[in-house]
């Protein structure tokens, strides 16, 4: 008689239970040699599982595929989308499965799922596997994003498979444990709506409002606000993005969950000197996702979510997509609040009676410093952070940017007296909106590098030190805030990773 399985976490599996047909049953492939390269024993506890056990032999064959856990159901989820603006039928999950989904201690449900874990019926050519490089990567940027603010899917580990996977060389794989809110995107829709029509998508629609939008059940018109409450939650992430100068580098609607969540960091990226138009993806040659570009893009995906929703939210075409396009059309509106209040924070001024023509000044004064640091091509976060020195009494940040930027001294005139005094609280608020550290890009390919190249995880788990504790400046970590060299910046270039 076998030993039943060891139970790693108290899977809870919805999507298995509820949505049979939108997922095959799939197993992950055992790794040759699993070994632990990173456990998020933080996280691990938030979900209410043991990190001795998920260090111990049997976690680790766990988190590579080698061992499936008591309670799990792995899935390969269906899924489609517009890959740069090309509609694929057919995407899925290729080379990651959904191991099962668990309650958390504080009531929250989320997902556990694997990226590298083999081939599946939705790989295509693909051979399912992930490098190490690209798991270390997102490990790290997620990770960084949960430490800003950002909503995000989290890194819970990474395991080396021991098998070698091949690129554009030989490379050591890995298995990425991913946590999420749901893995549920725009490309679910489009794959229900494209290939099995409109019940299929009310079912998936009635799943997502029951797991993240569980207010709407009530409503008259669920489907409708379904797709309001989207787009919502679409415009602050992205306007949170923005305020850290975050470039997603692939936002197809595959990528965009009904979550809210930042999902799949593969050829992402920070903004170093500012520039509107930066790109930083090697698959993104016409800068279709550039930093400037990414609220665009949001309104174009949540476009394509409502033509799957035509027929449930209003049984008459032509009504229905009066009200679809409403939505749509109100989302430029929605996204200026939130970039509003994210650059206000990030000027330390505040909200307070300052609507209407006074809330059009302070676009304009927000404008205006982006403009003299594209002009001078200063780093984003460092002048930011100059700001918050200013505002916290110690201008020597700010004088240094005035020296070779002297267009913004008039621009201080102004912004000094839209605020002559901020309370603790603004200046706690606008020290939380400006990080010090950010994953800067030549740090990050420095400790991938050693981590891949020379078996050294020492400058990764000092990066990650820095950026997890983001907002509060430490004198060993200053090397962790200097900007790349230019000559990095102008020719780095990120992957997918596939």
């Amino acid at each position: 008689m076998n030993a039943p399985a060891p139970q790693f976490f108290a899977f809870d599996n919805t999507y298995v239970r509820d949505l049979d047909e939108f997922y095959v049953l799939w197993k992950p492939t055992p790794a040759t040699k699993p070994a632990l390269i990173r456990l998020n024993e933080e996280l691990a506890r938030e979900l209410g599982a043991d990190p001795v056990a998920l260090g111990s032999p049997d976690g680790i064959a766990m988190l590579a595929g080698s061992l499936i856990p008591g309670g799990a159901e792995p899935i390969a989820q269906a899924y489609a989308g517009h890959q740069f603006g090309h509609f694929s039928p057919q995407l899925g999950d290729g080379r990651a499965l959904l191991l099962g989904e668990v309650i958390d201690p504080n009531g929250e449900r989320r997902d556990i799922a694997f990226k590298g874990s083999g081939r599946t019926p939705f790989s295509r050519n693909g051979d399912g596997k992930c490098a190490l490089g690209p798991a270390l990567r997102e490990y790290i940027i997620s990770e960084a994003m949960y430490a800003l603010g950002i909503p995000t899917t989290r890194s819970l580990a990474v395991v080396a498979t021991g098998d070698m996977v091949r690129r554009d060389r030989a490379q050591p794989g890995a298995v990425l444990t991913r946590v999420a809110a749901s893995h549920v995107r725009v490309g679910t829709f489009q794959f229900f709506a494209a290939h099995q029509g409109p019940e299929q998508v009310k079912r998936l629609a009635d799943y997502v409002i029951a797991r993240h939008y569980p207010a709407l059940a009530a409503s008259p018109q669920p489907y409708l606000d379904l797709l309001t409450a989207v787009g919502e939650r679409q415009a602050e992430l992205v306007a949170r993005w923005l305020g850290v100068g975050f470039i997603h580098g692939v936002m197809n609607t595959d990528n965009m969950t009904l979550s809210g969540e930042t999902i799949d960091y593969g050829p992402c990226a920070f903004m170093e000197a500012y520039n509107p138009s930066a790109v930083f993806s090697s698959i993104d040659s016409g800068g279709r996702y550039a930093y400037g570009k990414q609220a665009g893009i949001a309104r174009w995906n949540l476009a394509r979510l409502a033509e799957t929703l035509l027929t449930l939210i209003d049984t008459d075409d032509n009504r229905a997509v009066q009200a679809a396009t409403a939505v749509i059309d109100a989302l430029p509106e929605r996204q200026a609040v939130h970039w509003l209040r994210v650059f206000r924070a990030k000027l330390g001024i505040d909200e307070n009676g300052y609507f209407g023509r006074a809330a059009e000044s302070d676009r304009i004064l927000i404008d205006d410093f982006l403009r003299i640091l594209k002009h001078n091509r200063l780093d984003f976060t460092v002048a930011f952070r100059a700001l918050f020195h200013a505002a916290s009494g110690d201008p020597t940040r700010l004088n240094v940017l005035m020296s070779s930027a002297p267009d913004i001294a008039e621009w201080h005139s102004r912004w000094h007296a839209r605020q002559p005094t901020r309370p603790a609280e603004l200046l706690t608020a606008m020290q939380h909106a400006n990080p010090c550290y950010i994953p800067r890009n030549h740090r990050v390919e420095a400790a991938l590098d050693a981590a891949v190249d020379d078996n050294n995880l020492a400058p990764f788990e000092r990066l990650l030190a820095a950026i997890q504790s983001p907002f509060d400046e430490r004198a060993a970590d200053a090397e962790y805030a200097e900007p790349a060299p230019a000559e990095f910046t102008a020719s780095y270039m990120t992957f997918c990773g596939t």
